[in-house]
């Protein structure tokens, strides 16, 4: 894919209007007012190195409540044997994959840091299976979750997902043998745009590793690719016609660049120039609308890919520095 969208000195300087709901403050407060109201105390249940397959790290196979009260899964994986709390870092999975298998999440803890793997509600896939059905719209499958709600902003799938997000960090935190205060979040693609919507929601957090998060700039993005997800958006549209900006004011709920205006959190995004999924314009709206500290990283030659494992040991020493 060559470069298609700003040249780089243009998206240095790339912030666009928000396009924003008078009462998105006041729907994300009562979102997760209402999720608080619902919960119930995480469950951590140990799981052997017969069974997880990895001797190195302690493995928790983690239920705590999300959305509505709703069941969620994810791995809690540490350092064996590390002495005191440790910092921990909430991780976010990309489009369309769950939490997979926990041997698959050892990066951080080899590094000394906890990693709690957030399952994404109602997704799965081959190479990271899924554990977390959604309620409200059934059992994980592999099709997409983009367009489902978006007659309502109370009804949208991302509004479950981001306060999913939020829950995982207030989940992780009841753990004895976490810091509270010393706890990150990272992800990329749909990752980054719920460590995008997290680093905004969640109280207290020490830093964010944003990589070109999916759902920002979303009307910037749907005029410019045709790659999937933001595909299904078009499909979607197609055949509604004239409801064009009833959707966008729902998606206007869910959008990055909302989000990155309301986080002080310092930050490490990264993007691909080449990148046709999240377009360079959207990651950089984001980021130039970041309220907070924060730096990119930029892989000119790279799409959706982003900085892969280069970009891997950026964060990780990053966030270890965060979290000393």
């Amino acid at each position: 894919m060559p470069q298609f969208d700003l040249p780089l000195d243009q998206l240095e300087t790339f912030r666009p209007p928000r396009d924003e709901p008078g009462d998105f403050d006041r729907f994300w407060a009562d979102t997760l007012a209402e999720a608080r109201g619902q919960g119930w105390e995480p469950r951590f249940r140990s799981v052997p190195a017969a069974e997880s397959g990895v001797g190195g790290v302690e493995v928790d196979d983690v239920e705590f409540a999300g959305f509505g009260g709703h069941v969620v899964r994810g791995w809690l994986v540490r350092p064996r044997g590390a002495s005191g709390p440790l910092p921990c870092v909430v991780q976010y999975i990309g489009y369309n994959s769950g939490r997979g298998l926990a041997h698959q999440h050892t990066l951080l803890p080899s590094a000394g840091l906890a990693v709690l793997v957030m399952d994404t509600r109602g997704q799965t896939s081959g190479a990271l299976p899924g554990a977390t059905p959604d309620p409200v719209g059934g059992a994980p499958h592999p099709s997409g979750r983009l367009t489902d709600g978006l007659d309502d902003p109370a009804h949208s799938y991302y509004r479950r997902v981001f306060c999913d997000g939020v829950r995982a960090v207030d989940a992780v935190r009841a753990h004895p043998a976490i810091d509270p205060d010393r706890v990150a979040v990272w992800g990329g693609s749909q990752g980054g745009g719920i460590a995008l919507a997290a680093a905004a929601l969640a109280e207290g957090l020490v830093a964010a590793a944003i990589d070109f998060p999916f759902l920002s700039a979303i009307r910037r993005a749907v005029a410019l690719t045709d790659a999937a997800p933001y595909s299904e958006l078009v499909t979607y549209l197609q055949t509604r016609r004239g409801d064009e900006d009833a959707v966008f004011r729902v998606l206007s709920y869910i959008d990055g660049v909302n989000f990155a205006a309301r986080s002080s959190v310092p930050a490490l995004f990264s993007v691909g120039l080449r990148d046709a999924v999240c377009p360079p314009s959207t990651v950089f709206a984001a980021y130039n609308h970041y309220a907070g500290e924060k730096s990119i990283r930029v892989y000119p030659y790279n799409g959706h890919e982003g900085g892969g494992p280069h970009h891997q040991l950026v964060a990780l020493r990053e966030l270890s520095r965060r979290l000393a």
